[in-house]
């Protein structure tokens, strides 16, 4: 497996597999890999003839308040991970290689990025939107594979491909889960003993509202507030939202409709955890 940090030598590498008429599949990631990682690794392999690994924690979608500077970060073992994994190339390029000094051009997906976490965190996805398009120019990438957990960030990007004609195809990769339902995240590593138990609150209210849509259920404000009661029954927790609403354009429903998207942020202790289904 090859490691560059630089933009020209990614460029440089990612040609000459294009030379040899290779399919080239990129998976952006922040790092601290878990198998939900490696999930989306394995998917690229088998729709790409050579495979790119992104590294970089992003600072732009990080807002002073959060944590940049403790998110968690294992370069040697991510690297041995992707390497064990089949991946051909690993990109860890450094803050100032990805943001030249003066940058100045945003991308931002109106409509989808103001509600959910948008709300939140409202510089949030116009971080993310830029430095997947800046990733997209520097690679070139066939295919991109992106995990579902993070579901807004996902139709965000879509939406930005479509509007800004990316010649990439983007995949989505279904969540990846510990045996106790809870989303594998880097962010886990935060959760103390007695925070890792009710974590799995979102998992089980997941599954409660696709219980209650199955049963019958058509207010989506009943859902929502038998959601929190299951997850307010947890200590440590503290709701960030409780999302009912269309998938594709993420606008918030009253009344169930197939398909619905049942999306949660949670924070659990200090941690901020999310999940979601779709029903």
């Amino acid at each position: 497996m090859k490691v560059v940090e630089t933009k020209d030598d990614a460029r440089k590498l990612v040609r000459q597999w294009k030379e040899a008429s290779s399919v080239v599949g990129l998976v952006p990631t922040m790092g601290y890999f878990h198998q939900g990682h490696l999930s989306l690794m394995e998917e690229c392999k088998r729709r790409a003839d050579r495979v790119m690994v992104s590294l970089f924690v992003n600072p732009t979608q990080f807002s002073p308040s959060e944590d940049l500077d403790s998110y968690p970060r294992d370069l040697e073992r991510d690297k041995a991970l992707a390497e064990r994994c089949g991946v051909d190339a690993i990109f860890i390029p450094g803050e100032e290689e990805m943001y030249l000094p003066g940058h100045r051009t945003w991308v931002t997906v109106q409509g989808l990025s103001e509600g959910l976490c948008g709300r939140s965190r409202p510089t949030h996805f116009r971080g993310v939107a830029t430095v997947v398009a800046k990733l997209f120019n520097i690679i070139l990438p066939d295919v991109a594979v992106f995990g579902e957990k993070d579901f807004q960030q996902l139709q965000i990007i879509r939406q930005m491909v479509r509007d800004l004609d990316m010649p990439v195809e983007i995949i989505g990769c279904p969540i990846v889960r510990e045996p106790d339902g809870l989303a594998m995240s880097s962010r886990n590593a935060y959760l103390n003993e007695e925070e890792r138990r009710s974590a799995v609150c979102l998992f089980q209210a997941l599954e409660l509202a696709t219980r209650l849509v199955q049963e019958g259920v058509e207010s989506c404000g009943a859902i929502q507030q038998a959601l929190r009661q299951k997850i307010e029954s947890f200590p440590f927790t503290k709701i960030d939202y409780i999302f009912t609403g269309d998938p594709q354009t993420l606008e918030p429903v009253e009344r169930v409709k197939r398909p619905l998207l049942v999306a949660l942020a949670v924070f659990v202790g200090s941690t901020r955890l999310i999940d979601n289904t779709v029903i």
